[in-house]
């Protein structure tokens, strides 16, 4: 089932076209709900707000992301607005507990490990082996577009009992999201056709029983 899994990914991304850059003007550090970030089956509480760091600490490792019982996490992320992502950045340590298997999900606040497992995801992520720097990962922005939020399943890893993320860091646009119906603006300012036609009906009425 893994070559087959890992046959399927390569195929499809040389089909592709080549990634655009992205830069760090493009973080969405912060267009994050970052005291609504959740995370199961993490080892520590509130280890997943921890690895969703700004840029400039995307190196430190005094706070970091373990799993508890087994290999699986999942994280959930909430924007501020409607975001286009370009990009997600991942940094591991170079070792068995990196993660491997990365299922994302775009708006599915709901999930747990029973349905990310049975769930098709927006779109599956393999993470490189023994690197223990940032890597960069491109994504399908039709896909990834009109996103309120981002939920990571980690699936496996490389063969180790727990898995630990250092960081990760998303990119791309941001827009505001105003939920006010537009019927709103017609209300506070009527169309003065639609008045005139309203007195000239009226008129006619008026004419007609006279």
């Amino acid at each position: 089932m893994t070559d087959h899994h890992d046959h399927s990914h390569s195929h499809s991304h040389s089909h592709s076209p080549p990634p655009e850059d992205t830069s760090d003007a493009q973080s969405l550090y912060n267009r994050i709900y970052h005291d609504q970030i959740w995370t199961m089956n993490e080892s520590e509480p509130d280890a997943g707000r921890d690895v969703v760091k700004p840029w400039a600490e995307r190196y430190d490792t005094t706070k970091i992301l373990t799993s508890d019982a087994d290999e699986q996490v999942i994280l959930h992320i909430p924007f501020t607005g409607l975001v286009k992502l370009y990009s997600i950045l991942i940094r591991s340590y170079s070792d068995d507990t990196a993660p491997r298997t990365i299922k994302l999900f775009k708006n599915r606040p709901d999930l747990d490990f029973s349905v990310a497992s049975d769930l098709q995801p927006s779109e599956t992520l393999t993470h490189v082996e023994n690197v223990g720097d940032i890597v960069e990962y491109q994504l399908k922005r039709a896909v990834f577009s009109n996103v309120e939020s981002l939920t990571f399943f980690v699936e496996d890893n490389y063969d180790a009992d727990v898995t630990t993320i250092l960081y990760i860091g998303l990119r791309g646009e941001w827009k505001h999201l105003s939920r006010e119906p537009v019927i709103t603006i017609y209300e506070a300012a009527a169309n003065p056709r639609d008045h005139k036609s309203v007195v000239q009906s009226e008129k006619y009425i008026s004419e007609f029983n006279d």
